[in-house]
């Protein structure tokens, strides 16, 4: 019997959600597994992985062969990492100790890289945010501003249509007085 480590889709249509299960490799995409091992997440950014490394390790020891998207998870966790160095331990390259200790600083070393790129995605959310609010404040001074200078010229051709009013009277009494005299 040939056993896969594959992605077991769930969640709705267009909001994918996988499973990392093993599984006989006649089975069905979503049917029957073995074992579930994990958990991926593509929406998160970055995307969320949470896997039992050992299962992955055990499962790859025993033949288990993982498609080509199961790989990719199981390298950036670790897992093919930690199976390869299993191997050096057989072989007596080191020992059981030396082995965890550069996993554990794989493992450090990877996690300060996501740790840094979610800070990195944060600060520049909040960057961009920072924009749109001065862009928005922008844009309300302009309205201000335009608004003001509507009033302005209202005020100007109201007072220069009184003016006007005012000043053919004036003639027209200056006139009369003429007139009288």
């Amino acid at each position: 019997m040939s056993v896969k480590i594959r992605l077991q889709r769930h969640g709705k249509k267009g909001k994918p959600f996988f499973h990392i299960v093993v599984a006989d490799a006649r089975a069905r995409r979503d049917g029957r597994f073995i074992q579930k091992i994990g958990t991926y997440n593509p929406i998160t950014n970055p995307a969320t992985i949470d896997l039992d490394i050992d299962a992955a390790v055990e499962w790859l020891n025993k033949g288990a062969q993982p498609t080509d998207t199961a790989r990719a998870i199981l390298s950036y966790k670790g897992a093919l990492y930690k199976k390869h160095l299993q191997g050096g331990v057989a072989k007596g390259a080191f020992d059981e100790a030396e082995a965890e200790k550069r996993f554990n600083a794989w493992l450090e070393e990877k996690n300060s890289k996501v740790q840094g790129k979610k800070d990195g995605l944060a600060k520049s959310k909040e960057e961009a945010k920072k924009a749109a609010l001065e862009a928005e404040h922008k844009v309300n001074e302009a309205r201000v501003n335009v608004r003001k200078q509507a009033e302005e010229e209202a005020k100007a051709a109201a007072e220069a249509e009184n003016a006007a009013e005012e000043a053919p009277a004036s003639e027209g009494e200056a006139a009369e007085e003429n007139t009288e005299a």
